[in-house]
């Protein structure tokens, strides 16, 4: 028991401190939330349903691929919503462009919307503001072995056995 504890202590600490790894995402507006055109364009909303450019750089040492993953907590749905998952993403990957084209060999996963693209926000008007949590992941693998249609939380049952560090960044969006 001890022995298990003292592996899952270092491996939290070693993903804690994975340095300078640090992501920025290209998405908000002059008032500091998530602009118009990230937006869903359905269940009531109108945007452009448009992926964010994202960067990241300072992987830790070892990093044989990334995964990405957008996340609502706040959902009302009692599981919060996975809206984009990415995997396999190459070593040499340091950015994921606005429109969200993925690099060669690059995974989409199924979202909550069912697609494996991203999905905009599109929270229930009324609720608070949303937080949107953009996290890249290096992985100690080249690539995650999921099957085409695995669902977010199989591809993060995956990623979460490989990951050297994480680089996150949350964002906000009410209507």
């Amino acid at each position: 028991m001890l022995r298990t504890l003292a592996i899952v202590f270092a491996l939290s600490a070693a993903v804690a401190h994975a340095g300078d790894f640090s992501l920025q995402v290209d998405a908000t507006d002059a008032s500091g939330n998530i602009a118009q055109k990230y937006m869903l364009n359905g269940f009531g909303c109108t945007g452009k349903n448009l992926a964010p450019a994202l960067h990241w750089q300072g992987p830790p040492s070892g990093t044989r691929s990334f995964a990405l993953t957008v996340y609502d907590p706040d959902a009302p749905t009692g599981s919060g919503w996975w809206h984009w998952v990415v995997i396999n993403l190459p070593a040499s990957a340091r950015m994921l462009p606005e429109g969200g084209v993925l690099p060669a060999g690059a995974q989409g996963v199924h979202n909550d919307f069912g697609t494996i693209t991203w999905g905009g926000p599109c929270p229930p008007v009324g609720d608070r503001p949303h937080h949107y949590v953009f996290t890249v992941y290096a992985l100690d693998v080249p690539q995650l072995d999921v099957p085409a249609n695995a669902t977010a939380a199989l591809a993060g049952f995956m990623l979460h056995g490989h990951v050297l560090g994480k680089a996150q960044q949350t964002l906000l969006y009410g209507r």
